[in-house]
């Protein structure tokens, strides 16, 4: 059996395994910091006998990170993306996305915490790891709000810069979450929505 092996090579028992590293080094990542989160300590808190048993299923530290940043990725979509698929509207679908994504900063909070690690710790991250999946997810939320405009539930104004001020006040709730901890969550979330549905409105649904 050769290390290192491919996704469609992986046995369950493997496929296991690296879930298990993936999960110990989000939670190492976040607590200490990318720097500090060595094979040692992941394979520590996996409770793994060797550090030497993380590199026989991933190749280095890179290969580990881009697994953890992909993770991070695929369990906010499975979070965030059932409210959005289940609403009617346009509206209904942004409120969607703003409520789950502010609850999927919540309920994973080390995820959140180990991607500001990396990001901040790792000179290639944002290239590497984070451009594209972000730039995926503000194509969405355009093509969202362009059709909502198309639907007439939306004003006129440029898609992507909404897009981009909604990404951003996304980024500033997340930031504000992990500074302080008991922020009153439900109460925010509330107001960035209706914050967010005010400002993309169209005008003759204003007081409905």
């Amino acid at each position: 059996m050769q290390p290192n092996p491919g996704p469609s090579e992986l046995t369950f028992t493997e496929a296991a395994r690296r879930k298990q590293i993936v999960t110990a080094a989000i939670e190492t990542i976040a607590e200490l910091g990318y720097g500090r989160a060595s094979f040692a300590r992941i394979a520590k808190r996996a409770g793994l006998s060797s550090p030497g048993l993380i590199s026989y299923h991933f190749a280095g530290k890179d290969d580990l990170i881009e697994q953890v940043v992909a993770e991070v990725y695929a369990v906010g979509g499975a979070v965030v993306r059932p409210r959005a698929d289940a609403a009617a509207t346009a509206m209904e679908t942004l409120r969607g996305y703003i409520e789950g994504s502010i609850a999927f900063y919540d309920t994973h909070r080390s995820h959140m915490k180990a991607l500001v690690q990396i990001l901040l710790g790792h000179p290639e991250a944002r290239g590497r790891w984070f451009d594209e999946p972000n730039a995926a997810e503000l194509d969405g939320l355009e093509g969202l709000l362009a059709r909502g405009q198309r639907d007439g539930e939306f004003r006129e104004f440029p898609p992507r810069t909404v897009a981009v001020i909604i990404r951003q006040l996304l980024s500033g709730a997340l930031q504000h979450l992990l500074t302080e901890p008991d922020l009153d969550l439900a109460g925010y979330t509330r107001e960035l929505v209706a914050v967010c549905e005010h400002a993309v409105r169209a005008t003759h649904d204003k007081e409905t």
